[in-house]
């Protein structure tokens, strides 16, 4: 019976240390898509003549969770109007519905403070493809939205931001990247 018992406690030891490293900053890593989606953003932001932004592992810490979160836990056909801005209440951050009326806004820009230890607040663009995410369709989807192309290239509202951090998450149906105006000097490498 101990070594059952100890068994088991090694098992989820070991399942934890797992799930913490995808999603502790120190330790993120970007898949080949996410890394193609960065590369994409940076190479239209420099045909606008805008400066790249630093890739940064805490807000991919937060993209990363947050596909997870929409693509295991959001209802397109929910009755609430939340958008996929919204995060479940099946994590350890705080749930919020996102509507389009912007009333929890905070909810959003204070996740990669309150998941990462991010020292700013953060603001996400998010994409969902039915054939599943990936990089060259985000993108395009994002530079023919008047809400989503402004925080890409600095226009509009967003033109006096300057963004110091970019984290991206792709995971199966989902992708998002958040913009950020505070350095991040965590490590990010890649997953393969």
């Amino acid at each position: 019976m101990k070594i059952l018992v100890f068994s088991m406690v090694l098992l989820i030891s070991s399942f934890v240390k797992e799930k913490d490293s995808i999603f502790s900053s120190g330790s993120v890593c970007v898949s080949p898509e996410e890394k193609k989606l960065y590369d994409l953003i940076m190479s239209y932001r420099k045909s606008k003549e805008l400066p790249m932004i630093p890739f940064s592992a805490k807000l991919t810490q937060v993209a990363q969770a947050h596909v997870r979160d929409l693509a295991d836990n959001f209802d397109y056909d929910n009755k609430r109007g939340c958008n996929p801005h919204s995060w479940s209440k099946n994590g350890t951050w705080t749930s919020c519905c996102y509507t389009p009326d912007h009333k929890q806004k905070e909810c959003m820009w204070n996740k990669p403070k309150e998941i990462a230890g991010y020292n700013g607040s953060g603001y996400e663009i998010a994409y969902f493809s039915s054939a599943g995410a990936n990089a060259e369709e985000g993108l395009e989807g994002w530079k023919k939205s008047p809400g989503h192309n402004p925080l890409l290239i600095n226009s509009g509202i967003w033109s006096k931001s300057a963004w110091k951090a970019l984290g991206i998450g792709i995971y199966k149906e989902y992708g998002v990247v958040w913009f950020g105006e505070t350095e991040d000097i965590s490590e990010i490498k890649s997953c393969d």
